[in-house]
């Protein structure tokens, strides 16, 4: 589970994919095990839930590059494109709704166009917060 955003950023609201995930981390009682893993460039907690294995992401890139510490991850867990799951902001949906997307294009998020590209794939489920037009 993916979280995009703009590290260093928080509390911005393209960085909500980031605040989810520190609350699911929380959720999960996994909020103490954040650590930095160099070798995707990311913050990274594992978890279990409902007999899942978890790997909770947040990269340490800008919103644009986020597909390089994803596609990374996803390389030393074994993962595809089809266990990936990214939260992201999404400013057609008004502030607080979500919805869920299964693949498609990126409807012009970069953050999103990024795991695209990175990935060679556009498989991964999206969970679409949305954070409105200012």
């Amino acid at each position: 589970v993916a979280g995009l955003g703009n590290y260093g950023m928080r509390g911005t609201r393209h960085s909500v994919g980031m605040e989810v995930l520190d609350r699911l981390a929380r959720q999960l009682a996994v909020a103490e095990g954040w650590r930095v893993d160099r070798r995707c460039c990311a913050d990274v907690a594992l978890a279990t839930a409902h007999g899942l294995e978890l790997v909770l992401l947040k990269p340490r890139r800008f919103m644009n590059l986020n597909g390089l510490s994803v596609a990374s991850a996803a390389e030393i867990y074994s993962l595809g494109p089809e266990d990936i799951y990214l939260v992201h902001d999404d400013l057609d949906k008004a502030l607080g709704k979500v919805a869920i997307k299964l693949g498609g294009s990126a409807r012009g998020h970069n953050g999103v166009q990024s795991c695209i590209n990175a990935l060679h794939s556009n498989e991964m489920t999206r969970l679409r917060v949305g954070i409105g037009r200012p």
